[in-house]
């Protein structure tokens, strides 16, 4: 495949995937007051949750169609003197939101099941809170195109933990007591990690393995999905 055809499938995807998640975001918004009072707690979170990842990966897939609409993935721009890389400014932006996802996504699994906090999950919280303190250092190099591939590994380690805590934790649950939503979104959690993995470890030697971002941020998108239909109902079920 071009270099060409394959930037048109990237910009292509990025616009549909854009429209798609804030689109489902403005539906839960929307149908809120529809939501069951048992399941209001769980819908809060997964509301929030999906409008901070759309937000940030508004910032990371947006600037990448700008930059590509500019005709330079190098694209800069100057702020207070500063240039700043836009599809940098967009990593940083969709890093610092996932870190968050988690965390909300952990609280929504709480409410679920009526669980509280103890010792693992509040190792994953203290997780989030070491990937943001990596994820300012200048070591990350945010404005460059090159990332360093150590800081990439290191900044990714929290996360992997997150992600893969949290699946462990609702898939635990979900099975034990028949919750095929939260079994669904645990499996769809799990998926968009095996598709990650592999980009993050090896797409500097494999640079084609950076298509797994498609069917990573599809099984973000279908955890969206399943909770939509879930939770949020055409009737009002108060």
């Amino acid at each position: 495949m071009s270099e060409t055809a394959t930037t048109w499938m990237e910009v292509s995807f990025d616009v549909a995937y854009l429209i798609a998640i804030w689109a489902l975001v403005v539906v839960m918004i929307r149908r809120f007051g529809r939501v069951s009072k048992a399941d209001q707690p769980v819908a809060k979170w997964v509301l929030i949750a999906f409008s901070l990842l759309a937000l940030g990966d508004t910032g990371h897939v947006g600037m990448r169609v700008v930059a590509y609409a500019m005709g330079n993935i190098g694209l800069t721009v100057s702020l207070f003197g500063t240039h700043i890389l836009l599809v940098g400014a967009g990593s940083f932006a969709t890093a610092f939101t996932l870190t968050f996802f988690y965390v909300l996504i952990l609280f929504a699994w709480q409410e679920r099941f009526g669980r509280s906090l103890g010792w693992f999950e509040w190792l994953l919280i203290v997780c989030a809170a070491i990937r943001l303190v990596i994820l300012v250092l200048p070591q990350n190099e945010w404005n460059s195109l090159d990332t360093p591939y150590l800081w990439s590994i290191t900044r990714n380690i929290p996360l992997v933990v997150q992600e893969l805590g949290a699946a462990y934790l609702i898939l635990r649950d979900a099975i034990k007591l028949k919750d095929r939503t939260f079994t669904w979104i645990g499996i769809m959690i799990l998926v968009s990690y095996a598709c990650y993995a592999p980009v993050i470890l090896f797409v500097s030697q494999i640079p084609l393995l950076g298509m797994l971002m498609m069917p990573k941020t599809l099984a973000y998108l279908a955890v969206a999905f399943i909770a939509f239909f879930a939770l949020y109902p055409r009737k009002s079920n108060a």
